[in-house]
C-alpha cells in the first residue's frame, strides 16, 4: 500500500510529518530515502513535533542519533550518512533501540544495510519540478495501518 503527496516547501513537510505523527504506533521503524536537502529531517522534525515533543528537533548528522524521550514512547532519529562501516552500528547497541516502544526513523538506511530492523514504512523524498514529493510504502502490517490512516 502506497500514499503519495506534493509537498510544496519546508513548512508543509512539517505539516505532513505532523499529520503522520496522529497515525503512528510503537513500535515503529521508518527509513528516510531521498537526496541531500530532500526534506528527510524537516519531515522527522514535524514527525517528532507532532509526537509531543516540544524542544529543537535537530539532524542527526554529527552525532548518528538523537533520543526524544516523550510519556509514552521513545523516538530515536537515526541519520547515518557519515557511517564508515556498517558495523560500528553494532558497537552502538542499534539492536536494543528496536524495542516495544520506539519509534525508530533512520535517514539513510542504505549505509546500515545487514544492521537494522526491518522498515514498516518506507519513506522517499525527491524533488519534483520547484517542490517536494512524498511517496510512503507500507512493508509490514503495522506499515500498512498507519497508511490506511492516512488515507
Amino acid at each position: 500500500m502506497q500514499y503519495e503527496i506534493e509537498l510544496t516547501d519546508a513548512e508543509k513537510t512539517v505539516q505532513f510529518g505532523r499529520k503522520i505523527s496522529t497515525a503512528v504506533e510503537a513500535p515503529l521503524v521508518i527509513y528516510l530515502e531521498g537526496d541531500l536537502g530532500a526534506g528527510k529531517t524537516t519531515f522527522s522534525r514535524g514527525l517528532i513535533q507532532g509526537l509531543g515533543f516540544s524542544g529543537n528537533v535537530k539532524s542527526p548528522t554529527y552525532t548518528l542519533v538523537e533520543p526524544y524521550e516523550l510519556p509514552n514512547l521513545n523516538v530515536y532519529h537515526f541519520d547515518l550518512y557519515r557511517l564508515a562501516d556498517p558495523q560500528e552500528l553494532d558497537f552502538i547497541g542499534i539492536e536494543e533501540y528496536f524495542s516495544e516502544n520506539n519509534i525508530v526513523i533512520i535517514e539513510w538506511p542504505e549505509k546500515g544495510a545487514g544492521w537494522l530492523a526491518q522498515a514498516d514504512l518506507m519513506v522517499n523524498m525527491y524533488h519534483k519540478a520547484e517542490q517536494r514529493s512524498l511517496k510512503i510504502e507500507a512493508k509490514t502490517a503495522l506499515g500498512t495501518r498507519v497508511v490506511e490512516k492516512l488515507i
